[in-house]
């Protein structure tokens, strides 16, 4: 395993973050894996060098993050690994079972605790940003329950380069603790964060540990041309009807190299992603032992100065898919089964 800082900060994360929206339960997806299952994931993502782990309240409705907890305090020593999970989705059907006020954010920080049955979280992350509530109104929250000793850093997921410009200067301006990660969508077909929030990382000492890396498996074919899933997790994708030709054209260019090199496509995927500037550690899905392995695979492997310029050349501008996303799984959400675990 490879280590490094996350971003600025004295925190030494392994190069690949092991995503643990995947455990939890089947009548939250279809495709996730349900404890018995997910136990060796977590017990080979450690016997591998694996100490980041990242979660979120909303996943299957607060079973991931009991899971997480029961098998990490179970399997590995809590000083040695980096726990990442997630606030602002709706965990129940009250008016304030949701969003980044400050009454949400700390009676969800001091749930997800109990669920991970652990006394304190090492990066806890806004899920995406809640413009209905005032923005000094998050960060002072979320400070707060750094001082309280309940959390070490901060991250945000889901972010425009504006927003997390505006959070990074108010947070300086009244002395509070700053984000220092954002979990971002970026993987070979969906680069727009290239534009301005990477260099904006970069700046400012922010980390990257950008989720759907494989763009939720479809960087490893997981549909054909015509749009028909090939695989479990496929029927589900939230862009499954946004994908163009010239993303099935990368999956061919990928593929292609795979082919050559003689690795898997999720290897090449991933080996891209890791080269990149400013990033820190992909969190990976995984629903298969092999997918784990794919991924440590990449830690190692070098694309080429003309293998890199094959697959970044073709890239077109894509309209912003965090919206689509997000709809669909606040929809997901509303139908779901309701209050989480407490």
């Amino acid at each position: 395993m490879k280590y490094t800082k996350l971003g600025r900060t004295g925190l030494t994360v392994s190069r690949l973050c092991l995503g643990c929206g995947s455990y939890g339960i089947k009548s939250w997806q279809p495709w996730v894996l349900e404890e018995q299952d997910a136990r060796e994931h977590y017990q080979h993502a450690l016997e591998n060098g694996i100490n980041f782990f990242d979660t979120a309240d909303m996943y299957s409705n607060g079973v991931s993050e009991q899971i997480t907890g029961r098998c990490l305090r179970e399997m590995g020593r809590r000083d040695e690994l980096v726990i990442a999970t997630k606030v602002g989705g709706a965990m129940s059907t009250g008016p304030n079972g949701s969003g980044l006020g400050r009454k949400h954010i700390i009676a969800a920080c001091d749930a997800s605790l109990r669920r991970l049955g652990m006394d304190y979280i090492d990066l806890y992350q806004i899920h995406g940003w809640d413009l209905s509530t005032p923005l000094e109104e998050t960060l002072e929250a979320l400070d707060s329950v750094v001082r309280a000793g309940k959390v070490r850093y901060l991250g945000v997921s889901n972010t425009s380069a504006w927003m997390l410009a505006k959070s990074l200067f108010v947070a300086r301006e009244h002395g509070w603790h700053r984000f220092v990660s954002v979990q971002n969508h970026y993987n070979l077909i969906y680069r727009e964060d290239e534009r301005e929030v990477i260099p904006l990382c970069i700046d400012q000492g922010v980390g990257l540990i950008p989720w759907r890396p494989l763009a939720r498996g479809f960087l490893t074919r997981n549909r054909d041309r015509s749009g028909k899933a090939l695989r479990l997790r496929a029927q589900s994708d939230p862009l499954a009807e946004c994908y163009r030709p010239d993303d099935y054209d990368m999956v061919d260019a990928i593929a292609s190299i795979a082919e050559k090199r003689g690795v898997a496509p999720a290897v090449v995927a991933l080996a891209w992603l890791l080269q990149t500037p400013g990033m820190t550690a992909p969190i990976i899905g995984a629903t298969k032992k092999s997918h784990i392995d794919d991924a440590l695979k990449a830690l190692d492997f070098q694309l080429t100065p003309e293998e890199v310029a094959s697959l970044e050349e073709p890239y077109q501008p894509h309209p912003d898919a965090m919206e689509l996303i997000h709809r669909n799984a606040m929809r997901h959400l509303n139908q779901g089964a309701g209050a989480a675990p407490r």
